[in-house]
């Protein structure tokens, strides 16, 4: 029950709970309530029972005071909502009340048979009682959730105002001052925004949210260099064209914000996607499978269109000018197996139904079996082309040949080459479009068809921006506005780039069995326990800006804790230290990605400092593990760890005397996050070296083992060999050669961020 307060049948309040945080709020009560409820089955109880139920009644009634009292004060603050919430803190005190009193001691009547007391024998006033606290409960709870969307909706009309002020600015005086205005309300609602995602229940909406946030982060750059272009040529039409479109894609972002936190009738949710060939795979796999409960259920002929319909899906891959005739090839002979199989399977089924049959008969389950296997080999086949097809283009363009072109062509002023080259940046543009529309259909879950149609959506509007900025340039090719602004867009097309190889990774992950989703790690340092000297350290927020010249780096981090996750998981011993301390090492190098992109837990700059901290310790820890590991190593291979170690070594007291030391001032700020971000990558990327070498070598000497003998004889050979340090020993003694550490000692540097 306290899982899920909001579904069960006995206290449902009426209301749909949409974040995790009014969720999370109940789950004490119920489970404080449920207390009562199955107390009440036994009406005698001992004098410590009775007092332990009496404790809980009355914690209840506190708790609801206090937490009406908050409730009110909201009413007071919100005239809006302050009949709905007064009404509902009424209800709420009236069942505290009541629980308070059915709880009381005094109440109680001794039993004349034994001398025990008798308690809240009223058991239907009980459960009426908790069912109408619940009920109020929750809805001064999603009451309070509507003032964070009247907080978005605020934050967002302030910036679409800003925004018509900045479209129409006509001096650069007046834009930098607008601007600067523009840039505050944008982390505002940046920080609102990415709390709200966060704090979401629903995958879809989340990543919708996470797709219109990522538009306004690339779009506020390029807002600035757009707009700055326009104003230093008033009369180019290219700059304007360039201008306009940044300008339309943040109102429409800012628009699908609201969308998402309202749930208004135009938002994503009831748009419906792309229908794609997994989920046609998906429903028509289900539907054969269903034969075997029910062989009534539907006709032949239904699951004979069901096929034909998800066949037609493939035609997007084999209609396609990029796909080849050996592709091509093995997507039609598969879907053709598949129609074979099938039939064979309607042809068992119809024969089973003349005959009454009551389940799947023999031929049937063969069929069945049959079907299964050539649409699971349909799935294979076309995953197998959209993965390749964009693996091939993410390296081919990940030189960017066109951009670098563009940018050569418009500072020589050379038109006719930049139409050249705008040409074949159209091309690519198109290749990608439709890639991403192919990995659309092999997605695996509806979160990551979201991000594929935002990638398909984000080339389809970028590559033109591009070839506006390169002819800008090419008009006025001594202008620095011009030529930065062409720059601004060529990073954006990049960092999408970026993205795109991520979402591969994302898809990958869920074909092979592994979720794509991380979880945060939640590793910031207990108060007291670091950095004394940050106690008094100011925090801040980037804004957004920095947020934007930060998001290359971030992604290169997450492209890198990607990496490690990848080779972590080709361990075998997953229980190993050095494994568990490099899979931490990665999670906590994505909750810094997440920071440079406004979201996740870290919330400012000295989380940022606390967190690189942790990572500097974590990479120590792995230092040690890694120690102990090269013990059991012959000399050139020792000298090879160890080489690497003296680096990692080296970055992790660098990264930790950088997080230590305090800065003032804004600036110094954002060069010491910069600092701290280029160090932790420095650190991963030693350690994505040694982790394959050491696998490699952990499976070696684990084989000559089982060939040498037994364990002990091993490591008897070993140490004739190689000599081992006192610390190493005492190591592998406490841990079995490989330096497992601790539970206590892996939580010391967790934080209660929950509590936040």
């Amino acid at each position: 029950m306290a899982s899920s307060p909001c579904g069960n049948g006995n206290f449902d309040s009426g209301l749909e709970i949409k974040t995790r945080s009014v969720e999370q709020t109940l789950i004490p009560l119920v489970s404080q309530i449920t207390t009562l409820i199955n107390h009440k089955d036994k009406p005698k109880k001992s004098e410590r029972t009775l007092a332990a139920i009496h404790r809980v009644g009355q914690a209840v009634s506190v708790a609801v005071g206090r937490f009406v009292a908050v409730g009110e004060a909201i009413a007071t603050e919100n005239q809006e909502l302050k009949d709905e919430m007064g009404q509902a803190c009424f209800e709420a005190r009236r069942a505290g009340d009541a629980i308070a009193q059915l709880t009381d001691v005094a109440s109680a009547l001794p039993s004349q048979a034994d001398g025990r007391v008798t308690v809240f024998s009223d058991r239907t006033g009980m459960v009426k009682a908790a069912r109408l606290l619940l009920s109020s409960v929750t809805k001064v709870l999603v009451l309070a959730d509507r003032i964070v969307i009247k907080q978005i909706i605020t934050s967002r009309n302030k910036v679409l105002v800003t925004l018509d002020h900045l479209e129409r600015v006509s001096t650069f005086q007046e834009f930098v001052q607008i601007f600067s205005q523009f840039g505050n309300e944008m982390v505002e609602f940046a920080h609102l925004t990415g709390d709200r995602q966060n704090d979401l229940k629903d995958e879809k909406k989340k990543a919708r949210m996470a797709a219109a946030r990522a538009v306004l982060e690339k779009c506020t750059m390029m807002l600035l260099t757009a707009s700055k272009t326009c104003l230093r040529h008033p009369d180019c039409e290219s700059a304007r064209i360039n201008k306009d479109g940044v300008f339309h894609r943040m109102r429409c972002a800012l628009e699908q914000v609201i969308d998402i936190v309202t749930e208004a009738r135009s938002c994503g949710e009831n748009q419906l996607l792309p229908a794609s060939i997994y989920n046609g795979i998906k429903d028509f796999k289900s539907s054969v499978e269903c034969l075997r409960e029910n062989l009534y259920s539907s006709s032949p002929q239904s699951m004979g269109s069901q096929l034909e319909a998800l066949v037609e899906r493939t035609e997007d891959f084999t209609d396609s000018a990029y796909t080849s005739h050996e592709q091509r090839q093995a997507i039609l002979s598969v879907c053709q197996l598949a129609r074979q199989d099938t039939q064979q399977l309607m042809n068992a089924w119809i024969e089973a139904q003349s005959v009454h049959a009551k389940e799947a008969t023999e031929d049937m389950e063969v069929a069945i079996l049959k079907t299964c296997q050539s649409i699971g080999d349909l799935r294979r086949e076309v995953h197998k082309v959209a993965v390749g097809r964009a693996t091939d283009l993410l390296k081919v363009h990940g030189e960017q040949l066109p951009l670098r072109a563009l940018k050569t062509a418009g500072a020589e002023g050379n038109l006719e080459a930049v139409a050249e080259y705008s040409r074949k940046l159209t091309e690519q543009k198109e290749q990608l479009v439709e890639t991403c529309r192919l990995l659309c259909h092999v997605s695996g879950t509806e979160p990551l068809e979201i991000t594929c149609v935002h990638a398909e959506e984000t080339f389809h509007v970028i590559g033109p921006q591009i070839i506006s900025a390169a002819q800008t340039l090419a008009l006025h090719p001594s202008s620095k506005i011009a030529k930065e602004n062409l720059e601004v867009f060529c990073e954006a097309w990049e960092s999408q780039l970026c993205d795109m190889a991520l979402l591969l990774r994302e898809i990958n992950d869920v074909f092979e069995g592994r979720r794509g989703d991380k979880r945060p790690y939640l590793s910031l340092p207990r108060p007291g326990k670091l950095s004394a000297n940050l106690k008094t350290a100011k925090a801040v927020k980037l804004d957004a800006e920095e947020q934007t010249s930060m998001a290359k780096l971030g992604l290169e981090l997450r492209l890198l804790s990607s990496d490690l996750d990848t080779e972590v998981e080709k361990w075998e011993a997953q229980e190993h230290d050095i494994v568990r301390q490099s899979q931490s090492l990665a999670s906590m190098a994505y909750n810094m990605y997440l920071f440079t992109r406004g979201e996740g837990l870290l919330k400012t700059t000295l989380d940022l400092f606390h967190q690189a901290e942790v990572v500097s310790e974590e990479g120590l820890q792995l230092c040690s593990a890694l120690r102990t590991f090269s013990t059991q190593l012959v000399d050139e291979e020792k000298s090879v760890v160890m080489t690497e170690l003296e680096k990692l070594v080296a970055l992790c007291q660098q990264l930790q005397m950088g997080a230590k030391t305090p800065v003032q001032g804004k600036t110094a700020t954002f060069q010491k996050v910069d600092s701290s971000i280029q160090t932790t990558k420095g650190i991963l990327a030693v350690v994505l070296y040694l982790l394959p070498f050491c696998n490699k070598l952990s499976k070696k000497y684990k084989s000559e083992r089982s060939s040498l003998g037994s364990p002990q004889d091993w490591r008897e050979r070993q140490d004739a060999s190689t000599p081992v340090r006192e610390e190493g020993a005492l190591n592998s003694k406490n841990s079995n050669g490989f330096g497992l550490k601790s539970l206590e000692q892996h939580m010391a540097g967790l934080n209660l961020l929950e509590s936040k």
